[in-house]
C-alpha cells in the first residue's frame, strides 16, 4: 500500500526549494482555486498541480490520493446536478446551472486537496518543522505537533490493515460489497486502534521528554535553512531588497557564531560574559602551583 505522504527522495527543483516555499506555492494554488470564478481557471491549476507532480516523480502518491477524491468528486456533483433547480432544464430535473455547478465543485475540490501532496512529499517532515521555526519564527511545539500528527497517519493505516488482517484470518469479511455491512464490521476496530493510538502516543511523549523537548529553541537546529535564490524566484520577489533579505517580508536568519566549518576550531563571541579571546589565552602560574602544593 502506498502512504500517500511518504518522503519521495530526489534531485528536482521542487526537492531542493526551501519547505517554507514549497508550502507558500500550495497555500497560493489553494487560495487561487477558492477565489477561482471559472472552470477553465480550475483546469489550469489542475494541470499545474499534476504537472508539477509528473516532474518531481510522485505521480505514484497522486494517484493513490485520486482514488480517494475522485468517487466524493462524483457524490458531490451528483448532488449539485440533482438539487440545483434554477437554470434552463436539460435533462428531467438537471438544469444546465446545475451541472456546471456541479463541475465547479468537483474542479474546486481537487484543486484544493492536491497541491499539497507534491509539497509535502518532496519534502521531509524534520525538515519541515525546522524550516518553520526558523524562518517563520513558529513556536517549536506547535511545528513539532503538525509534523507528528503527519507522521502518525501512515501509522495508523498501517495499525489499521493489521487488525483487519488478523480479524480476517478469524472468518470477518471485509470484503463484502454492502457499505454499511462493512461500516458496522469496521466500527468495533475503532477501540483497539484508539488503545494502540494512545500507547504510541504516550510513548512518544515519554521519548521527547527525555530529550530535553521543552528546552529546545530556533537555535537548536543543527542544519540552516536559508532562502536561496530559487525561492526567491518561485515566490515571485521583484524588489532587489527581497534578494538581500531572502523573501519578501522576512527578516534573514542571523548566522550563528559558534557554527564552525569542517577541521576549524570555533571562536564564540563570548559565553557567560567571558570572551573568546580570554578564553583561549593560557593560565599562568598554573604549573608552578600545582608543584607547590606536591
Amino acid at each position: 500500500m502506498v502512504n500517500v505522504i511518504d518522503y519521495v527522495p530526489g534531485t528536482t527543483l521542487l526537492h531542493r526549494l526551501n519547505p517554507v516555499t514549497k508550502i507558500a506555492l500550495a497555500v497560493a494554488l489553494i487560495a487561487s482555486s477558492l477565489t477561482a470564478d471559472s472552470p477553465i481557471v480550475l483546469v489550469s491549476l489542475l494541470a499545474l498541480t499534476l504537472a508539477a507532480s509528473a516532474y518531481a516523480h510522485v505521480m505514484r502518491q497522486v494517484r493513490s490520493f485520486l482514488k480517494l477524491l475522485i468517487p466524493l468528486s462524483i457524490i458531490m456533483f451528483v448532488m449539485q446536478a440533482i438539487f440545483v433547480r434554477s437554470g434552463t432544464p436539460v435533462f428531467l430535473s438537471i438544469t444546465n446551472e446545475g451541472l456546471m455547478l456541479g463541475l465547479m465543485v468537483c474542479l474546486r475540490l481537487l484543486c484544493l486537496a492536491l497541491p499539497l501532496i507534491p509539497a509535502l512529499v518532496t519534502t521531509k517532515l524534520t525538515d519541515l518543522a525546522n524550516a518553520c521555526v526558523e524562518v517563520l519564527h513558529v513556536p517549536y511545539q506547535y511545528a513539532f505537533t503538525f509534523t507528528t500528527a503527519l507522521r502518525f497517519v501512515p501509522v495508523f493505516s498501517q495499525e489499521m490493515n493489521a487488525i483487519m488482517e488478523a480479524q480476517t484470518a478469524r472468518g470477518v469479511e471485509y470484503d463484502t460489497p454492502n457499505p454499511l455491512k462493512k461500516l458496522r464490521l469496521m466500527l468495533p476496530l475503532c477501540i483497539p486502534l484508539l488503545i494502540s493510538s494512545v500507547g504510541k502516543t504516550d510513548a512518544t511523549a515519554l521519548a521527547a521528554e527525555q530529550r530535553g523537548f521543552y528546552l529546545r529553541t530556533r537555535a537548536s537546529a543543527y542544519k540552516r535553512y536559508p532562502l536561496a535564490g530559487r525561492d526567491v524566484a518561485a515566490r515571485g520577489a521583484h524588489r532587489p531588497r527581497d534578494s538581500a533579505l531572502g523573501a519578501p517580508g522576512l527578516a534573514p536568519t542571523p548566522p550563528n557564531p559558534c557554527m564552525r566549518p569542517r577541521g576549524r576550531m570555533a571562536s564564540c563571541p563570548r559565553v557567560h560574559g567571558v570572551s573568546s579571546a580570554t578564553m583561549q589565552k593560557p593560565i599562568q602560574g598554573a604549573g608552578s602551583t600545582a608543584r607547590h602544593a606536591l
